[in-house]
């Protein structure tokens, strides 16, 4: 009888062994396409302008912490909703619920005009100030000036047009990053004006979590626009220290980005993929809640919650024989306070007074 030697297969090799982890390759990656994109945006890194070195320094390290921060909470069991949101993405009212969620922010606007106003501000102030930022920080854009009195506009190395230097475009085109600063101010002014006088707000909040983040993006606007006070009015005067303190400002803003409540910028895209998630299986079959009746949320939506507890080793089945997931909002509510009064406070019929309030 012969003996059959088995030779072990050599395992399949792919792009993934190259890095220690999904984040390592994730950042590579980006970085790597960045790098290519500078190189022909710059013409073959023939014009590189320093001064916004730090500027690109930042942009970076705010990379890596964006990536670790997604990829750490997609890591989690609440990426199912992820999953199942990238397969509904070409839904028919994926582009109105982005356009709601990302552009004009209309569930914002349910909680009152004053905060709809003061979320416009600051998100497309901000957006425009990335706009025009991070193509001239990585000379992906930039501006030649001739003898004529004319602007070339080069992008990615190519000259797409020339607008007048007195003209509408070219005004616009040099103001922008102020009107986004004045656009900033004015959002962020509402908003500090609105917590510091409502109590419930001042209670809740915090001020390295919720405070600080729009004191930085004051800081940062203030200094913007006095970069280009120095240079109009004072003829340059203290402009070069005021340069590295204003970028100072905005490398500590980025670096802090990723980690802080302004996260959530970069983090918006996702409530495209919950929405489509929500209404797609809502529209199937909805749960009705174990005490009242009310149908809450998707059969989906609770199975994959009760799911997702059971990955993290947390059961909250009750004794009187349901899921706590299983329980709309207010009777959730009720149920804990029975819990601790011994009353059976779920199961008075009597809604909350303010259960279906705005704000």
């Amino acid at each position: 009888m012969q003996a059959r030697i088995s030779i072990p297969k050599k395992p399949e090799r792919s792009v993934n062994d190259a890095f220690a982890s999904h984040f390592a390759k994730s950042v590579f990656l980006t970085i790597a396409g960045l790098a290519i994109l500078v190189f022909i945006g710059t013409r073959m890194l023939t014009h590189i302008d320093l001064n916004l070195y730090g500027y690109m320094v930042g942009t970076i390290v705010f990379i890596g912490g964006f990536f670790y921060r997604f990829i750490a909470w997609g890591e989690r069991p609440t990426k199912i909703i992820i999953k199942k949101g990238l397969k509904l993405l070409f839904r028919k009212s994926t582009a109105k619920t982005a356009v709601n969620h990302l552009a004009i922010y209309d569930f914002i606007r349910n909680r009152g005009v004053y905060r709809w106003v003061q979320h416009i501000l600051i998100g497309w102030g901000c957006v425009l100030a990335c706009l025009v930022t991070f193509p001239l920080v990585f000379s992906w854009m930039y501006f030649t000036m001739e003898d004529n009195g004319y602007y070339t506009i080069v992008l990615f190395g190519m000259n797409v047009m020339k607008v007048p230097a007195e003209g509408v475009i070219a005004f616009f085109s040099y103001n922008a990053l102020n009107i986004a600063a004045v656009m900033v101010i004015s959002g962020v002014c509402m908003a500090l004006y609105r917590r510091l006088r409502n109590m419930q707000a001042r209670a809740e909040q915090k001020f390295m979590y919720d405070f600080l983040p729009l004191y930085l993006l004051l800081f940062i606007s203030i200094t913007g626009l006095l970069l280009t006070f120095q240079n109009i009015v004072l003829h340059g005067w203290m402009q070069p220290q005021m340069s590295l303190i204003h970028q100072f400002a905005v490398i500590v803003t980025l670096i802090y980005l990723p980690f802080g409540k302004l996260a959530h910028i970069p983090f918006r895209p996702m409530s495209v993929l919950a929405r489509n998630y929500r209404e797609h299986y809502g529209e199937q079959h909805m749960k009705e809640c174990k005490v009242c009746g009310d149908k809450f949320v998707s059969v989906e939506q609770s199975n994959d919650v009760i799911q997702v507890l059971g990955v993290n080793d947390i059961s909250f089945n009750m004794q009187d024989g349901f899921n706590l997931a299983e329980l709309c909002l207010p009777c959730r509510r009720k149920y804990r306070i029975s819990r601790f009064s011994g009353f059976p406070t779920h199961q008075v019929k009597v809604k909350e007074a303010n259960q279906n309030a705005k704000g």
